[in-house]
């Protein structure tokens, strides 16, 4: 594994609300995440794993702190670069599969570069394809795909932009336990091929337990475990 630093965030704070009603969704969050490193986030719902994620993935912006990416300072950007950065770099994968009812399999994970004008690579796509199990339903739509297959195409468009960096929330948080198994199976294989790093929030310690570090939110506060769960 390559152990240069591909993310790394200082003091990150995001605040809501004032006075009595505030609330700390993140208290000073630093962390290094190491390229090609498997890390999963856990925590109880509202501890502010995602409100992370989103910071990361400039989905959101913190109130104080900062976000560097290959050595380079996020945070501050304007909306075009942010933009840019995440288009380019990172691989969104939400627990909701946000697939365009009226476009089949392979128009939705081509999509994203159909936003950017940018032509898919042909051969890499029937590699997400290959990869995903989805080759015989890439004519299919939505409608006619079960969870798990939704779940999958999801995937595929986190993945078509090449993204050194994927940030999925409970990704499997919708599924059995057989389709998350093969969820998680199909990222670790992408990460390995594809020399990516993924975060991952889960509730699921089994999954969890298959990462190369674990860290844990409470009260929006991180904290790392010793050794991991395995």
């Amino acid at each position: 594994m390559d152990n240069s630093i591909i993310l790394k965030t200082e003091g990150l704070v995001k605040q809501y609300g004032e006075g009595e009603n505030k609330v700390m969704a993140l208290d000073n969050v630093s962390m290094e995440i190491k390229r090609g490193e498997f890390v999963a986030v856990t925590g109880e719902s509202g501890s502010g794993k995602t409100t992370l994620l989103n910071v990361i993935g400039s989905l959101d912006v913190p109130t104080s702190g900062k976000v560097f990416f290959n050595d380079e300072e996020i945070t501050g950007r304007n909306d075009n670069k942010l933009s840019e950065y995440r288009r380019r770099y990172i691989g969104f994968i939400f627990q909701s599969y946000n697939l365009i009812p009226v476009l089949n399999v392979e128009e939705n994970i081509v999509l994203p570069l159909n936003l950017d004008s940018t032509r898919p690579d042909m051969a890499y796509l029937e590699e997400l394809l290959e990869l995903t199990g989805l080759k015989s339903k890439r004519r299919s739509f939505p409608s006619e795909l079960s969870g798990g297959q939704q779940q999958r195409v999801a995937f595929a468009r986190a993945l078509i932009h090449k993204p050194e960096l994927i940030l999925a929330d409970e990704p499997t948080g919708n599924l059995d336990s057989k389709n998350s198994h093969e969820i998680i199976e199909i990222l670790k294989s992408s990460i390995r091929k594809y020399a990516q790093t993924l975060i991952l929030i889960t509730h699921d310690l089994s999954i969890a337990a298959q990462a190369d570090r674990i860290f844990r939110m409470k009260d929006g506060i991180l904290t790392e475990s010793e050794g991991t769960l395995k």
